[in-house]
C-alpha cells in the first residue's frame, strides 16, 4: 500500500475500504473494496453511473436522461480514511467525484462546497462551521399505523441521560462511535422530543465540518439499524411532537486561526465583515430555503410556535430569528443559521450559506437593525420579508435566485429542482390519513 494512513490501518486488520460520497438527498452511496485495490482507486478512480446523482427517494430516476447516463469516476480523499469501530475490518474513505475526462462533476455536493471554501480562500477567509443536528430513533411496531412507534415515549426526558431517557444505551454507542471516528463529538443528550435525540460535534474548518456531518448521520442511522431501529433527521416524524432541527454555526477566520467577526471597537463588538456576511445570509435567505429543508416534511415544523424562523430576520441571541448572534465574544464569535431541517445536506446547506454570505461581503451589504423579543409582535414583523412556507415557494424562491443558482452552479441546480420537483409532484397528487379522517364522514 503506498498510502501510510491505510498501511498502518491495515496493521490494525483492515481489509476492506468503504468508498463513500454523498448524493442530492445527502444519502450514503458507494461501494467496498479489498484494501489491495485502493491504490488502483487512487490512480484511477472509480466507475459509477451518473443515474445514482438523479434518483428519488421512492426510486425513479427523474433526471439525467440527455446525457444517456454516462459514467462518473469516485476518487478518494485519502486523507478521509478512518477505521470504523463498529465493523473494525472496514476503513471508511470519502470520494470526490469527477467526469471520465477527469474534470469536475457538476452535481457533487462535496464539489460545490470545495468551490465555495475556495471564493474565500482568495480572500484571505477561511469558513470555520459547526453542524448541530437533532435525530429521533423508532421502533418498529406492525401494530402502528405507519409500522413504527418512538424508542422511548415518556415526556420530558429532555437534558436526560442513562437508561431511563436510552434504555439499551444506544446513544451512547453512537457518541463513542462518532468520538472514534474523528467526528468532533464531545456530548450527547436526549432532546425536548420523546426519542429525540442530540450529539454534540465540535466546529472545524467547513469541508472538514460537512464531511463530519456527513458522516455523522450515516453512522446514526447505521448504528441504529444494527440494534433494529429507525434513525430519521426528518423535520417532523410525529404531528404530536417537536421538530429536528440542523442549525449551522458559521464564524470566519484568518489563516492563522484568529475569529474575524470580532472587533471590541466595533457595534456590539462585531466587525463590519460580520455585518457584510450577515447581510448576505438575509439577502439569499428565501432562496436557502430550499437547500435547508428540502422536503415537504420540513414545512411542517416552520411555524412561530416550534422556535423556527419564518421571518427573513436577525437578533442577538433571539432564537426566533433565521440568523442569531450568539453573545460570547473573542474565539466564539459566530452567526448561527437557525432555518435548517435535519434532513438537509450538509455539503449543499452549507455551500449554500457561504456563497451567499460571500455576496454580502463582496457587494458590502449591510443588514437591517436587529429584532429583539418576540419579533412576531414587533412593528418590523409587518414589513419583514417571510421565508417560504411551502416546499413549492421554496424552489421557486431558489429558481428565482440568479446569484444562488449560478454560484452553485446550473447542473446541480437544474438537477436539485428536476428532483425535487419530481417529489413534490407526487406529493400533491397523494392522499394523506389526515384528509380521509377529515372529510370522508361528512362530505
Amino acid at each position: 500500500m503506498s498510502d501510510p494512513k491505510l498501511t498502518a490501518l491495515i496493521g490494525q486488520g483492515v481489509n476492506t475500504v468503504r468508498l463513500s460520497y454523498p448524493d442530492l438527498h445527502g444519502i450514503a452511496r458507494g461501494k467496498e473494496y479489498p484494501v489491495q485495490y485502493f491504490d488502483h482507486l487512487v490512480g484511477d478512480g472509480a466507475a459509477h453511473c451518473e443515474a445514482i446523482m438523479t434518483v428519488d427517494l421512492q426510486h425513479n430516476v427523474v433526471a439525467g436522461f440527455e446525457h444517456g447516463f454516462q459514467d462518473i469516476v469516485a476518487r478518494p480523499d485519502a486523507s478521509t480514511l478512518v477505521r470504523i469501530p463498529w465493523d473494525p475490518e472496514v476503513a471508511w474513505c470519502i470520494a470526490d467525484l469527477e467526469r471520465m475526462d477527469g474534470s469536475p462533476y457538476g452535481v457533487d455536493p462535496r464539489g460545490v462546497l470545495k468551490r465555495a471554501v475556495a471564493e474565500y480562500t482568495a480572500e484571505n477567509l477561511v469558513p470555520v462551521v459547526g453542524p448541530e443536528l437533532e435525530f429521533y430513533l423508532c421502533e418498529p411496531d406492525p401494530s402502528e399505523p405507519r409500522g413504527y412507534r418512538r424508542y422511548v415515549n415518556n415526556h420530558s426526558h429532555v437534558y436526560t441521560v442513562g437508561a431511563v431517557a436510552d434504555p439499551r444505551g444506544v446513544l451512547r454507542r453512537m457518541l463513542h462511535a462518532c468520538a472514534e471516528l474523528g467526528l468532533g463529538a464531545y456530548a450527547a443528550n436526549h432532546e425536548f422530543g420523546r426519542s429525540q435525540y442530540e450529539i454534540n460535534l465540535r466546529h472545524t474548518d467547513a469541508l472538514n465540518a460537512a464531511d463530519r456531518a456527513f458522516l455523522f448521520k450515516t453512522t446514526v442511522k447505521e448504528m441504529a439499524a444494527i440494534d433494529g431501529l429507525l434513525a430519521t433527521f426528518i423535520g417532523k416524524p410525529w404531528n404530536d411532537d417537536e421538530g429536528s432541527g440542523f442549525h449551522l454555526h458559521l464564524s470566519l477566520a484568518n489563516r492563522r486561526g484568529k475569529n474575524l467577526l470580532v472587533d471590541p471597537k466595533g457595534e456590539e463588538g462585531l466587525s463590519e465583515l460580520t455585518y457584510h456576511f450577515l447581510a448576505g445570509l438575509l439577502e439569499h435567505g428565501p432562496a436557502l430555503m430550499a437547500f435547508f429543508n428540502p422536503t415537504t416534511n420540513a414545512y411542517r415544523r416552520i411555524h412561530e410556535e416550534a422556535l423556527v424562523p419564518t421571518l427573513v430576520s436577525w437578533g442577538h441571541d433571539n432564537r426566533l430569528t433565521m440568523a442569531r448572534v450568539p453573545r460570547e465574544r473573542g474565539p466564539a464569535t459566530r452567526v448561527e443559521l437557525r432555518v435548517g431541517d435535519g434532513a438537509s445536506n450538509p455539503y449543499l446547506a452549507t455551500a449554500a450559506a457561504l456563497f451567499a454570505g460571500m455576496d454580502g461581503i463582496r457587494r458590502k451589504l449591510e443588514p437591517p437593525p436587529p429584532m429583539a423579543g418576540l419579533i412576531y409582535e414587533l412593528p418590523e414583523a409587518e414589513t419583514a420579508v417571510p421565508l417560504p412556507r411551502t416546499f413549492d415557494a421554496a424552489l421557486e424562491a431558489l429558481d428565482a435566485d440568479d446569484l444562488l443558482k449560478d454560484a452553485m452552479g446550473e447542473e446541480l441546480v437544474g438537477t436539485f429542482l428536476t428532483i425535487k420537483g419530481a417529489e413534490l409532484d407526487r406529493a400533491r397528487k397523494f392522499v394523506t390519513d389526515w384528509e380521509f379522517a377529515e372529510y370522508t364522514h361528512h362530505l
